[in-house]
This record gives structure tokens, C-alpha cells and sequence, in this order.
């Protein structure tokens, strides 16, 4: 298994008028999924604002709740809404989770450049990655990659990202679901595509942003019957059967810095740096 590397860094940004002028320093963690727009969110209001600290980090949506309800974090990144254990344990220690959403992400199912699988649907996908799946070769999905690169190769995110307990949900058919013992379970989105990139007979799903040239994106069939590709549109018109919004979580309702930063991330300004980074807005901008 591959360690995450956390891309952690400092940036130093003014307050809004109104906010004051002392330093404030913000602490961002979590989604995995969510990390490179965090960083970006993070870049663009420090050109702005130069006076607030932010640092952000990943480690996956488990690990950003987990630090917010402990208490040693600002702002927890997150590709899923919290559980019902997750909010009994903030409610013992005193913490008040408010779910601010910033974005939606379609989750893509990414296999090899050369793998000519022109769509694939949701019952497939469950007996792919599923425990107890029947699908265990390319050739019963009637693609042809030659003998040695016929029984397929399962990349999965790890069980503290959000975006394993999405799949997990809305794939597999429940938070009981299992996935399949010889999946490859790896630490980031971009390890995902890279496995992907370099694994021949690999089949994997992860956040659309990530998504390169190294890798082919495979539609994935509606309820109409017809294949359809992950896309701002498709997201945000309830035709691509894989997606969903991602959060920020605060400790209550957000005051000054912080308030002023969440605000900024879901007006005109951070949308676009969102859309830059290939993840579906909230509203059109």
C-alpha cells in the first residue's frame, strides 16, 4: 500500500474588510478527494487576502472528522456526510458539526488508455468490486486484452476515505457491503489513476478531477439505459448515477477568518477556482 503523501503548506492572507487586520490562522483536513482543490481554494485567497495562515492537509474524510471532533482543526474536508455514531461522538464532546457544502464531485470509474470497455452499469460495477461478485474477467464483459491481462484487476480507495463509503453505499448496496478481499486499496485519488495508468487489465473509481490522459473515463449506463459520461452537466442535472456533493465541516457556525473564508470558497470567486479543478460547482458561475 502506498503511503499518502499530505501536501501541506502555509499561506499567509489579508482579512475582508470588516473582519480586522489581526492574523488568523485556519487548519484544513480530510478528504483525500477534495485535496487538490483545497490547496487551490487555499492558493487564490491568499493572493487575495494576505493576513490569514491557511494549511491543508489530506489523510481522507475519516481522518478530517475525526480531527474536528477532537477538536484540533478548523475546517474538516469531507466526500460524505457524517455518521450517525460520528455525530453521537460529537455531541459527547461538546462539538456542533455544521455541514457546509462547496462543491459536487462525480466519482469516475477510470481503466487503462488502451481498454476499449465502452460503458459499464451499476449491477456490473457491484459484481466487480462487490464480495460475492461474479465478474472476474474482461472477457465476460466482452472486451478482449489478450490472455494475461484477462482476469481483472480491482483499485479501490481505502476505508477511510469518503469515497470508498460512497461506492460502498450507492454501488455495493449499503454501509454492510463488502467490497471483494483482492481489491487493491490505495491512499489517494491520484494513486487510483496512476494504478490505472500503469496496470493494464485495471479497473478503478475515484473523483473525475483526477482524471488524466494516461487513463480512459468509462461511461456509466442511467436509468434510461444509456451510457453517460461524468461532466459538469451530467452532475448537476441528475443523469450521471455516481455523484455527489462534498462538504466542509466547522465546529458551529463559522466566525470571522473563517466565516469570511467559507464565504469567499462558495461565492463566484472560489466556484471558479472549483471549476478550474474539474469538480461540479453549486450553481453555475
Amino acid at each position: 500500500m502506498k503511503t499518502l503523501t499530505s501536501i501541506t503548506f502555509s499561506l499567509v492572507a489579508v482579512l475582508a474588510a470588516g473582519c480586522g487586520s489581526a492574523k488568523q490562522e485556519i487548519e484544513n483536513v480530510g478528504s483525500d478527494t477534495m485535496l487538490e482543490v483545497a490547496n487551490a481554494f487555499a492558493q487564490n485567497y491568499h493572493d487575495q487576502h494576505p493576513e490569514v495562515s491557511i494549511s491543508v492537509s489530506g489523510g481522507g474524510s475519516g481522518r478530517g472528522i475525526t480531527d474536528m471532533i477532537a477538536g484540533t482543526l478548523d475546517l474538516a474536508n469531507s466526500s460524505r456526510q457524517l455518521k450517525a455514531e460520528e455525530l453521537e461522538l460529537a455531541k459527547k464532546h461538546g462539538v456542533t458539526p455544521v455541514e457546509h457544502v462547496v462543491g459536487h464531485d462525480a466519482i469516475a470509474i477510470f481503466v487503462h488508455k488502451d481498454n476499449p470497455l465502452p460503458s459499464i452499469t451499476l449491477d456490473q460495477l457491484k459484481a466487480l468490486f462487490g464480495e460475492g461478485g461474479k465478474l472476474t474477467k474482461w472477457s465476460e464483459l466482452g472486451v478482449d486484452l489478450g490472455k494475461d491481462a484477462d482476469p481483472v484487476v480491482l483499485a479501490s480507495r481505502q476505508s477511510s476515505s469518503g469515497t470508498f463509503e460512497y461506492f460502498r453505499e450507492h454501488v455495493l448496496g449499503g454501509s454492510k457491503a463488502s467490497f471483494k478481499a483482492q481489491c487493491n486499496l490505495l491512499n489517494g485519488s491520484k494513486d487510483v489513476v496512476d494504478f490505472c495508468a500503469k496496470t493494464r487489465s485495471a479497473i478503478g473509481y475515484s473523483g473525475i478531477a483526477y482524471a488524466t490522459k494516461e487513463i480512459r473515463v468509462v461511461p456509466v449506463v442511467g436509468k434510461d439505459g444509456k451510457p453517460v459520461q461524468p461532466s459538469a452537466a451530467t452532475v448537476l442535472d441528475g443523469t450521471y448515477a455516481i455523484s455527489r456533493p462534498l462538504f466542509m465541516f466547522t465546529n458551529g457556525e463559522p466566525k470571522d477568518a473563517l466565516k469570511h473564508y467559507l464565504d469567499w470558497i462558495k461565492g463566484d470567486a472560489g466556484q471558479k477556482v472549483l471549476v478550474d479543478k474539474g469538480y461540479v460547482p453549486i450553481r453555475k458561475v
